[in-house]
């Protein structure tokens, strides 16, 4: 039987980089859906039920920073793995959620896409386990 994709939500501001990991992250057969700011990205989040990972840069337009989407998807939606991703060197881990996984940019893709793979495992591992 056919398993179904897992999905990912990207946010990020740069429609290059977007595209780019969105096609690095269909081809390792994820489904992919894009969000180009933090407001765009709780939309979604808000009327689906089936994203499995979010994939944020820190920067962002709009007064929301991909921190502030970390916190909140880690908050109300303990279920969805999170990596973040930022250029900046002033990030401080403590900021980030327990469970949230950081990426420095500039990233290589595949690390990119484990980094996504390793949060949805672990997100899994959690529930299973609190469900048993």
């Amino acid at each position: 039987m056919h398993k179904p994709a897992r999905i990912v939500l990207i946010v990020e501001d740069e429609p290059l980089i977007r595209l780019l990991l969105a096609d690095m992250l269909e081809e390792a057969g994820f489904a992919v859906i894009e969000a180009g700011s933090v407001l765009e990205a709780v939309g979604i989040l808000g009327s689906r039920s089936d994203i499995d990972a979010v994939f944020t840069d820190v920067d962002m337009p709009g007064g929301l920073s991909g921190i502030d989407l970390a916190k909140m998807v880690a908050g109300t939606s303990p279920h969805i793995g999170v990596v973040v991703t930022s250029g900046r060197a002033d990030i401080c881990r403590s900021e980030l959620p327990a469970e949230a996984r950081f990426l420095p940019k500039p990233y290589n893709t595949m690390i990119a896409v484990s980094s996504v793979q390793s949060v949805i495992e672990t997100t899994t591992h959690l529930r299973a386990t609190r469900a048993s």
